[in-house]
């Protein structure tokens, strides 16, 4: 097993005195606690970080309010928050190496993947979220105003930033899903304090260093780690929070919208996903079964849009299915410190059982497991799975798992295929596997999701909003939607 050596700069981050940045400091928790962070390729302890309590999170908020109303970020200009936002992406891409170990021994996934993915994607993110700072524009427009009808007016429509930006972040993607809050934040003039997952944060306190050397004033970027209980709770109810942003799951996201309900706190909530994958009989079918196998074993299976759902039309379902499994069997699990594994551990021991309790559930209900179907460790790492000979109704269909599951039932037709796709409370992502455009055209849209993918999936572009129907979410990240997500509207009529 060729482990990859850490590098010293790695070694030295996770060594470090736990602190987390609150305005300009550097800080412990108001009452000293800290929490224990694990490597889940051997269920070891990595490092401990702050334990935030409600003070620290309100101080947070607080200097987030303050550079928002009076500092010098109140002030700039769209061209200098364009630049400091490139200045970020190259610092980023400076250290992209210790992010993506940063990212490895926190999460479990590939440092190798990572680099080139999670990494990447983000600092390509910020880089696309900058051009956008000096292209957000108002309108003018020519009024009646029916009651005055003797006068003059001129009238214009602004676009202002929404203010400060409580974010909340899930653990599968850590730096990823940070950066996606925080590019169009910073563009067009938001402050933020970022809460990230209570499992992987060490790569969100190096961001916050970064967001230091790269000059954005104090109080613009914050970090408090800790519990969701206390310290995500802490930020859904502070009332000086304009706007909150979380990815993770529908029950904690639905939770944090019926708060900000109350308040009329604006929200963004990307959220859980079963998305399908569904495979016409005209498609290339070994690439068919590469790209769903990729759908759902591509970071554990750790992945809202993952294609946990796998419908085939039924000609083709047995080849289709062997040849997952075939990859499956193939695959190579390990630490991703090891550039030749295919596939590290979930998160946590408690995802781990989570994954583990849906297999055996299966098993129980005389589903027929096609490959996998075991868990070991040391470390956290369930086998890469394919059931077949399951309802459509059953609980391995109808919830998401958020491990490498895949669930393969065959279909007759088109409109069969579309039924089954559609019988789900999420509406994330979708993918079709298919050379026939007219039907593809014809199905795109049919299909009830934020996201359609045609002979791929799970390809984002920076350009391009990513959301969900129903129990997927509220609002888009990425794109000029995010924009309009973080800014409100302004009128102004003036009488000449």
């Amino acid at each position: 097993m060729a482990i990859a050596t850490l590098l010293p700069a790695t070694t030295a981050f996770i060594q470090r005195a736990p602190r987390m940045l609150i305005g300009a400091e550097w800080v412990e928790a108001a009452d000293g606690q800290t929490m224990p962070l694990r490597n889940p390729a051997t269920g070891e302890q990595l490092c401990v970080v702050p334990r935030a309590t409600v003070d620290d999170v309100d101080r947070a908020v607080l200097a987030a309010r303050q550079a928002f109303d009076d500092s010098p970020w109140s002030r700039t200009r769209p061209r200098e928050r364009q630049n400091l936002l490139w200045k970020l992406a190259d610092l980023m891409q400076r250290d992209a190496e210790l992010l993506a170990q940063l990212e490895c021994l926190n999460n479990g996934k590939s440092a190798a993947v990572a680099q080139v993915m999670d990494v990447q994607l983000a600092i390509d993110f910020l880089r696309y979220m900058a051009g956008w700072a000096t292209k957000i524009e108002g309108s003018s427009v020519e009024v009646s105003v029916p009651l005055m009808p003797d006068q003059q007016f001129h009238s214009f429509i602004r676009r202002e930033a929404v203010g400060v930006v409580g974010a909340i972040v899930a653990w599968n993607f850590p730096l990823l899903l940070a950066c996606w809050k925080l590019g169009p934040a910073l563009a067009t003039g938001c402050t933020v304090v970022l809460k990230p997952a209570d499992e992987t944060p060490l790569t969100a306190l190096k961001l916050a260093e970064l967001v230091q050397e790269a000059g954005y004033p104090d109080g613009v970027f914050n970090v408090v780690t800790g519990t969701g209980i206390t310290a995500g709770a802490a930020l859904t109810h502070n009332p000086l929070v304009d706007k909150l942003t979380f990815t993770g799951s529908t029950a904690v996201g639905k939770e944090i919208g019926k708060i900000a309900m109350d308040s009329m706190t604006r929200v963004t909530l990307e959220l859980g996903g079963k998305s399908p994958t569904i495979v016409m009989a005209d498609a290339d079918l070994g690439s068919a079964a590469a790209g769903a196998a990729s759908a759902i074993f591509f970071n554990q299976g750790q992945v809202c849009c993952a294609g946990s759902r796998l419908y085939v039309q039924r000609k083709h379902f047995d080849k289709v299915v062997a040849d997952i499994a075939g990859i499956a069997n193939a695959m190579k699990l390990g630490s991703g410190l090891d550039a030749s594994v295919d596939m590290g551990p979930l998160i946590s021991a408690r995802q781990q059982e989570r994954v583990w309790r849906y297999i055996e559930m299966g098993r129980e209900s005389g589903a027929t497991i096609a490959c996998g179907g075991e868990q070991f460790g040391p470390g956290y790492f369930v086998k890469p799975t394919v059931i077949v000979d399951v309802d459509q109704q059953h609980s391995l269909v109808q919830e998401e798992i958020f491990g490498p599951v895949l669930v393969a039932i065959p279909f007759d037709d088109e409109a069969d295929a579309l039924r089954m796709a559609n019988d789900s409370p999420y509406g994330l992502g979708a993918s079709i596997w298919s050379n026939d455009l007219a039907a593809v055209h014809r199905m795109i849209p049919r299909i009830k999701s934020g996201s359609v993918w045609v002979n791929c999936h799970s390809a984002l572009d920076p350009a391009l909003p990513f959301g969900g129907y129903k129990m997927s979410g509220v609002g888009r990240e990425m794109g000029y939607a995010a924009i309009e997500h973080y800014t409100e509207l302004k009128s102004v009529l003036i009488k000449l």
